[in-house]
């Protein structure tokens, strides 16, 4: 029998109270650090692109990020699996180093000509300075996973100017079909005031421009159902290969700065080949370009070999900003096809190949949303449901949970790197 005389929302404040301060210094931490990294990143962007020799050094940049993660980063290599798995099973506060060595390697990596994205490092950042909290305040295992969630929302918010967007992905891209309802206000809260901090920081997010946007038609919907489904096949294919390269790295080179510097290698010698730089670094040049008019069918195959090289070899970022390109060039291609504009369909490319390969439907729905317009709202939703739903069991996160499967049955709680040793088993069996 509940004897309190006061309503429940009293008890809530000190709640509120509690976790709007925690969240505004997270988001003050995790805020100010995606800025110095943009920032960083620009500088390693213009210096790469006026000194094109650099590319040659890349293997050797390559070493020097494989030695001092071999070295130091041991207990901190598994990047944005780490913090999904602290998150599900916590056992120790992720190490502070977390946050400058990914940071050092992809501001190397981008500086010598690697083909890897920035949402890793940010959210690298955002979950170690968030866990850093938990063992200075001393929080209980249950609220340091909303704090680290919290850190992952207003890292990807931060970086990407999409703070919506960020809160929900640092909800959603721990389980597939699963949400912790119990983190949403952390999340809300960090993502939006980091974003915000950024900005305050005179951090200037690249704007895409959607130039036309059909009204909703049958013929649309169909179109849009079939692009969802290549987006989420390019997904999958993009999930495993990049996982497929690391994996075989690992079994045939032990020692471990050998793989970024054979990778290096091979990327400087395609550039060099291909006698272009259109494939290395975020691409955001390119992104824009396929809003704008026809682009050639090599662009997403060109991205796509250039970043699974790089990050299947061991170079450090993210994959976001690459499944960007890789998206957006798809779609731009798949335009004449399914008769639809250029510029919609690369930006249903540019959420939907990312919801496929990250298993984050609604976050990118959002950001579609954020990023072009309400008016895009309908199509992004069908395409990034669709291109979920295809891109199967799979996923750039192997450390993601089953919380619901998509459609075959898969044990709830597992692993998606344990899927395909699972089904196998099971097949056998």
């Amino acid at each position: 029998m509940n004897t309190r005389k006061h309503p429940e929302q009293i008890d809530l404040l000190p709640y509120i109270a509690k976790w709007l301060l925690l969240a505004a210094v997270v988001a003050a931490l995790a805020g100010s650090a995606s800025a110095f990294f943009l920032f960083a990143l620009e500088w390693a962007t213009a210096w790469r692109e006026t000194h094109p020799w650099l590319i040659w050094l890349l293997p050797l940049a390559g070493f020097a990020v494989g030695w001092v993660y071999l070295r130091f980063g041991k207990s901190v290599e598994a990047g944005n699996n780490l913090l999904i798995d602290e998150i599900h099973d916590p056992k120790k506060v992720i190490p502070l180093r977390m946050a400058p060595l990914v940071l050092g390697g992809t501001i190397v990596s981008h500086l010598f000509g690697a083909s890897v994205g920035r949402e890793g490092t940010a959210v690298q950042m955002g979950g170690a300075l968030a866990d850093q909290l938990t063992h200075a305040l001393r929080l209980p295992q249950q609220q340091r996973r909303l704090l680290i969630m919290a850190g992952i929302s207003a890292g990807f918010a931060s970086v990407f100017g999409t703070p919506l967007a960020g809160a929900i992905f640092g909800l959603e891209v721990l389980a597939i079909g699963r949400m912790r309802y119990d983190a949403i206000l952390p999340c809300f809260i960090a993502a939006i005031i980091a974003d915000q901090v950024g900005l305050w920081w005179g951090v200037q997010h690249t704007h895409y421009v959607v130039s036309q946007i059909p009204a909703i038609t049958l013929w649309g919907l169909a179109a849009v159902l079939a692009a969802g489904m290549v987006f989420g096949l390019a997904g999958m294919l993009f999930a495993n290969a990049t996982h497929g390269l690391s994996d075989f790295m690992k079994k045939r080179i032990a020692y471990a700065p050998l793989r970024p510097f054979i990778g290096g290698a091979v990327v400087a010698i395609a550039v060099w080949t291909v006698g272009t730089q259109r494939y290395i670094g975020l691409g955001i040049p390119v992104i824009v370009e396929a809003f704008q008019h026809p682009l050639s069918w090599t662009d997403f195959f060109g991205k796509a070999a250039f970043t699974l090289t790089s990050l299947g070899t061991g170079f450090k970022g993210g994959e976001v900003t690459p499944l960007f390109y890789i998206g957006a060039t798809l779609g731009n291609a798949l335009a004449p096809l399914l008769q639809l504009p250029f510029s919609t369909l690369a930006a249903l490319g540019f959420v939907a190949v990312f919801a496929g390969a990250a298993n984050t439907p609604i976050a990118s729905t959002v950001m579609a949303i954020e990023l072009f317009g309400p008016a895009i709202g309908p199509y992004a939703a069908i395409a990034c449901v669709i291109s979920y739903l295809f891109s199967g069991h799979t996923g750039i996160y192997r450390a993601q949970r089953v919380g619901h499967a998509k459609h075959r049955q898969v044990p709830e709680g597992m692993k998606l790197g344990e899927v395909k040793t699972y089904r196998e088993d099971s097949t056998r069996g």
